[in-house]
Order: C-alpha cells, then sequence, then structure tokens
C-alpha cells in the first residue's frame, strides 16, 4: 500500500482522504498506511485502542503556533498514541507575552509528548525550557517519527506512557514501571517479529578476563566495562558484576571517589544481541530484573559516581550513566536510544535515568527516533555534564 499525502495540523481532519493542508504544523506529509493522524480535540478519547492492537498507530500533531484553547487538558498516561507538537516560529522562546487566552507553557507540554522547533527559529539557549528538539528539516523529521511509530507502535505508545508515568519523586517506582512494561513488551508481536530478522550470530571473540573490572586506589575505585571485543554488550555478566560492584560501594563509606569507565573503543555498544530472546520467560524476566539490575544500586552511590563515556553509548551504554552524580564525554562520544524499533523500550533504567537529566519530551525523541545525539547536544541538553578529553580507554583485562 502507497503513503498518503495528508496536512497536519490543529484541528484538521487528517485522513488518508483529505490532503488540503491546514496550518502551519505541517503540509503534504506523507503519512504510512498504518498511522493514522487525529485532530487535537479528540483526545483523550480519540486512539483507536483497537486498531493499535491491530498495528496501527495513532499520531496527534499540535501546531504550537496556532492559538491554543485555554486551560489544555494534561495527557492522560494512559492515552494510547503519540503526541508531537510542531512549531516553525520557534516556540516556546515566542510563546510567552502573546496573551492570556494562551495556555501557559507548563500547560502545553504537558499536553504533547515530543516538541520539535524548526532550526533555523530554535530559541539561541538549548537548555531552555529543556524540552524541544531543533531539528534541520521539520517535515522530514515528523516523516521519519510517524515511521518509526508506524513500524513498532505498541512499543512507541508503551514508551509514551511510561515516560508520561515516570519521573515521581522515587526512583524505584520508575524502574520497576519501566521493568513491568518492558517484559509486556518482550512477550508482544513486535519484539517478536524483530526476533525473527536476527541472523545467527557469529564466532565471537573470547572473553579475556572478568566483564567488570575493579580496581581500588586509596579511597578512589575504578568500575571499568571490559567485553571490548563486543564494545562492552550489555550482557547478564556486566549487569551482575555492575549490581556487585555498586553494592560494594554502598557498603563501603571509605570509597569516596568512584569512577565507571569502558575498555576498548566504545563505551558500551547496548544490549547484548546474542542475549535476546534467549533469557527466562517475560514474568520471570522482570523479576530477575528488579532484583539484579544496577540501576537502582547506581542510584544510590550516585553522588560518588562519575561516568566517564566515549565512542558509542547505546541503550544501557547511557541509561545507566544518566544516573551518576556526574557525566564527563569525550568528544567522539554519541549516544543512541534504538530500543523502539526493536519493539521494545529502554529496559536498562533509561525511562527513569535520561528524563531526571533532559526531560521526558526529549527523551521521548531520542526513544522514538533511534537518531544519533552527538557530545555537543548532550551537554547542551545536560545529558552530559562535560566534554573533554580523556585518557585513553583501559585496554582488555
Amino acid at each position: 500500500m502507497s503513503e498518503s499525502q495528508v496536512g497536519v495540523g490543529v484541528g484538521a481532519e487528517t485522513s488518508a482522504s483529505d490532503a488540503t493542508p491546514r496550518s502551519g504544523a505541517a503540509a503534504d506529509l506523507p503519512v504510512p498506511p498504518n498511522v493514522t493522524v487525529q485532530r487535537r480535540e479528540e483526545i483523550p478519547f480519540g486512539a483507536d485502542v483497537a486498531a493499535l492492537l491491530d498495528g496501527r498507530a495513532c499520531v496527534v500533531i499540535v501546531d504550537l503556533d496556532e492559538p491554543g484553547p485555554t486551560g489544555t487538558p494534561e495527557l492522560p498516561m494512559s492515552f494510547a498514541g503519540v503526541v508531537i507538537g510542531v512549531s516553525r516560529s520557534g516556540w516556546p522562546a515566542r510563546v510567552a507575552g502573546r496573551g492570556s487566552h494562551r495556555p501557559s507553557e507548563r500547560e502545553r507540554l504537558a499536553a504533547v509528548d515530543v516538541v520539535l522547533v524548526a532550526g533555523e527559529v530554535a530559541p539561541a539557549d538549548p537548555t531552555t525550557p529543556d524540552c524541544w528538539v531543533a531539528v534541520p528539516d521539520l517535515d522530514a523529521e515528523l516523516v521519519g517519527l510517524l515511521h518509526a511509530v508506524g513500524r513498532s507502535p505498541i512499543a512507541a505508545v508503551t514508551l509514551m506512557q511510561v515516560l508520561r508515568a515516570g519521573m515521581t519523586t522515587s526512583l524505584a517506582h520508575d524502574l520497576l514501571v519501566e521493568s513491568f512494561a518492558y517484559s509486556m513488551l518482550q512477550a508482544g508481536r513486535e519484539f517478536a517479529d524483530w526476533l525473527a530478522t536476527r541472523t545467527a550470530a557469529g564466532k565471537r571473540r573470547a572473553q579475556v578476563g572478568a566483564s567488570v573490572l575493579l580496581e581500588r586506589d586509596g579511597p578512589a575505585l575504578t568500575i571499568t566495562l571490559n567485553r571490548p571485543g563486543v564494545r562492552n554488550a550489555y550482557d547478564v555478566t556486566i549487569r551482575d558484576g555492575l549490581r556487585e560492584a555498586f553494592d560494594l560501594v554502598a557498603l563501603d563509606p571509605s570509597i569516596e571517589v568512584v569512577s565507571l569507565t569502558g575498555a576498548g573503543p566504545d563505551f558500551c555498544s547496548g544490549g547484548d544481541l546474542d542475549e535476546f530472546g534467549s533469557g527466562p520467560e517475560p514474568a520471570a524476566a522482570h523479576l530477575v530484573r528488579t532484583d539484579r539490575a544496577p540501576a537502582l544500586g547506581l542510584g544510590a552511590v550516585a553522588a560518588r559516581v562519575t561516568a566517564q563515556l566515549h565512542g558509542a553509548c547505546v541503550g544501557a551504554g547511557i541509561e545507566l550513566p544518566a544516573l551518576a552524580g556526574r557525566v564527563v564525554a569525550a568528544p567522539n562520544t554519541r549516544v543512541r536510544l534504538p530500543e523502539v524499533s526493536m519493539g521494545l523500550i529502554p529496559g536498562a533504567g533509561g525511562t527513569a535515568s535520561i528524563p531526571r537529566r533532559i526531560g521526558r519530551h526529549r527523551t521521548a525523541w531520542l526513544g522514538l527516533s533511534g537518531a544519533w545525539l552527538d557530545a555537543p547536544t548532550a551537554l547542551a541538553w545536560g545529558l552530559v555534564d562535560e566534554v573533554r578529553e580523556q585518557a585513553a580507554a583501559s585496554s582488555p583485562g
């Protein structure tokens, strides 16, 4: 089935049969056949859950440059769709002072999942208000997000729901919600379809030494991910090694400074794909994950931990470091969250850790787009605290 050209905007009827642009949010976008673009006023009851279960996604695109209704309602956590706010005029920097008839910035942000701003008019200070993503081609970015949602609609919507439910005062609560959702998706069709596309693993370089190395020097402890042959892919051995390391730090107050590093060219290339689908059934996997995952342990000692990032930081390779009290990135650091394309959501703590640094809107964009984020942008957003050259990555143990 071919894509349909539709106009997208606040209040616009955006079905495949309506190809007339209605506002500045977007014009003549090619919409994937399994994506329905809805009008804003249909929230919160417009999402067709039956259609979602049939593989068809609901996306609402909101024109942030157009006047909105007074008292814009907060987006319900359970809304079974993705809501994208779009500005071609530089909102949110220009939204202030447009009159009391416009909802406040906070209300408008509460009503969307992602905020896209045209790069040429983006606010000069990317750290304020910690929500928008500047893109060079707004229409191309929208099309990319529509396709991403269309490929994995259930995973995409689940990620939005988890992010809306997160950012509570309890890290443990947010990690638990993430694990429930992750295990649910492990049992889903989208993940099964992704697994079916995986080719058999080839011969791999033998592991040399422990997967996690600990080196003590007085009050300082260095924790090194040590699977350089697979770019420190996050597997059960790294998971358990990190959990034990952070438990040690918690039990030993004489450890005052902790450095978290990675051996080889990349800090961590994400989850070990050869382990995907090989663990216990999803319900049991949830219990194992919540018992053994290192995120909560890292969070408990975060004030003493500095994560030293370099190269690729994919999936768990950024989800865990984001919990550290300080994150230092080498200039070649690049960050990515690819899980939605696999029919999953971040599962190493990322839906709890990354929003605490950059907010749920930018986290949602990272998760939906699967795009690479470079070190300068990560610094501007607050995902890392410093960018500087670091000592050469440690050698394999």
